[in-house]
């Protein structure tokens, strides 16, 4: 990262889990760790500093000494908010940055070189956005985030409506960089039961 700018990162953790029977998927343990602890491990070496974008008390989050945001837009938008919020934070705390990390906070094996390799592709693609993939699935929820187009965001979220991140960022020129998936996919995110019992089985494959 020594070429690249500081980009903090906020994690994503503003939805509602619905199928997982609600609560907070990210404070769900894979080997004994919770998935938000392994999260934070992956990225921080990474980021200059790390957020949360959780709704509701904060104060459940209190052990990960994380800053807290809550989003800015009513109804549980969707990741979108998240990113916006994170957007206005940044603009307010960290005036020197130009660009933030998103990523989902349920994603216990992100790549340890997520950040140098989407700020290298957007640079040299010299693109608006850089959004991250792995076989053929693009994960648009994990990316890099212009600072200076939030207020388009919230145009996009507030007048538009616009919900998918995907509608917003084909506005934009955009990086996207692709990540094996062996010896597993480093963007697995767990959104069900189901996935936990496969998380705690991937777990066994990663060196974290």
């Amino acid at each position: 990262m020594t070429d690249a700018p500081a980009t903090p990162g906020v994690l994503l953790a503003g939805g509602l889990a619905r199928r997982m029977g609600g609560g907070d998927k990210p404070m769900r343990t894979i080997r004994g760790r919770t998935i938000l602890d392994r999260v934070i491990a992956r990225l921080q070496p990474q980021c200059d500093g790390l957020l949360l974008n959780a709704n509701g008390d904060p104060s459940r989050f209190a052990a990960f000494g994380l800053p807290v945001i809550a989003d800015s837009v009513a109804d549980f938008p969707g990741p979108l908010a998240g990113i916006l919020a994170a957007l206005d934070w940044t603009a307010t705390n960290r005036p020197d940055v130009g660009w933030i990390l998103s990523a989902a906070a349920d994603c216990p094996f992100l790549p340890r070189d997520l950040v140098a390799r989407l700020q290298q592709a957007r640079i040299a693609e010299r693109a608006e956005l850089a959004v991250a993939a792995s076989g053929d699935q693009t994960h648009p929820v994990i990316g890099l985030w212009s600072v200076r187009l939030r207020d388009e965001l919230r145009h996009a979220l507030v007048v538009e409506d616009i919900r998918k991140i995907d509608r917003w960022t084909a506005r934009y020129p955009l990086a996207t960089v692709t990540w094996p998936t062996e010896p597993l996919d480093p963007f697995f995110n767990a959104n069900t039961m189901d996935d936990i019992a496969e998380a705690e089985r991937l777990a066994e494959l990663d060196d974290l």
